[in-house]
């Protein structure tokens, strides 16, 4: 931040949970400096609940509505009837996927009359099953085998690159899906595409270049975004090589939930 201070940018977006205080300190020492961070509402986070930023767009991402889609998905397709989520650290950009997954299930199971079990999240204590990092390739494989042993067919990490170990292991024993999360896995790990039924997007490019032109044109404002699914700025990945493991049915009541969801009769999280 401060080698870019010393540049003169115009705009210095950071990315990331872990950047908040960072950017926070950046932003209250240089007023007439403009910044975006994503993945971080300041009001979350108690130290800077009482602060605002005029100087500061945050950019936020409800991706429970869309890890809601993922969790009806997954609860459709599994043989087992088990599936299951971790995550990287319980920090509330990763724990709110792992609620809407659940409650995706839950819904699932409510709607036809089914009994899929969630392994590695329970939203209503907030507790589960963590890498403990963002990292590790070798511990997002030991866990993905853990849940494979326990049942679980098709599994959702949300853990950055920790994910991808997890894809591995699931790609090698066969039999099982993972869910990829912020891009499209079919996308960004295409080597794992077979195994990858779908993933929770956050559509982080539209808001950025927004902001972006915010600033060229002159009409920058600090404050909230928050992308959802009515905005566009969440939502799940196309079906790509597995469409037809996808039924549908379920594909037909994924629109119809999206609107419910917009309309805020379903409930997505705690």
């Amino acid at each position: 931040i401060n080698a870019f201070l010393e540049e003169g940018c115009d705009l210095i977006i950071t990315v990331g949970f872990l950047m908040d205080g960072a950017t926070q300190a950046a932003a209250t020492a240089n007023p007439d400096q403009l910044f975006g961070i994503v993945d971080v509402d300041f009001v979350n986070f108690d130290d800077f609940s009482d602060i605002t930023f005029d100087n500061v767009k945050e950019l936020t991402y409800q991706t429970d509505e869309a890890a809601f889609l993922a969790g009806y998905v997954a609860a459709s397709v599994t043989q087992t009837g088990t599936v299951a989520t971790f995550g990287g650290l319980q920090f509330p950009t990763v724990t709110i996927f792992m609620d809407g997954f659940v409650y995706g299930v839950e819904y699932y199971n409510a709607q036809n009359g089914t009994d899929v079990n969630v392994l590695g999240w329970d939203p209503a204590t907030q507790t589960g099953s963590f890498a403990g990092n963002f990292e590790s390739l070798d511990d997002g494989r030991t866990l993905g085998e853990s849940f494979m042993d326990e049942g679980a067919d098709v599994i959702m990490p949300v853990a950055g690159p920790v994910g991808l170990g997890t894809a591995a292991a699931v790609q090698e024993r066969g039999n099982a899906y993972v869910i990829g999360v912020d891009a499209d896995f079919y996308e960004t790990a295409n080597e794992y595409a077979d195994v990858t039924l779908t993933s929770v997007l956050k559509n982080m490019d539209a808001s950025v270049y927004d902001l972006i032109e915010a600033v060229v044109n002159g009409t920058f404002e600090g404050g909230l975004y928050v992308g959802t699914l009515e905005n566009g700025g969440v939502g799940i990945a196309p079906f790509h090589d597995l469409d037809s493991v996808v039924s549908d049915d379920v594909k037909a009541a994924l629109a119809g939930i999206t609107a419910g969801i917009v309309a805020g009769d379903i409930q997505v999280a705690p």
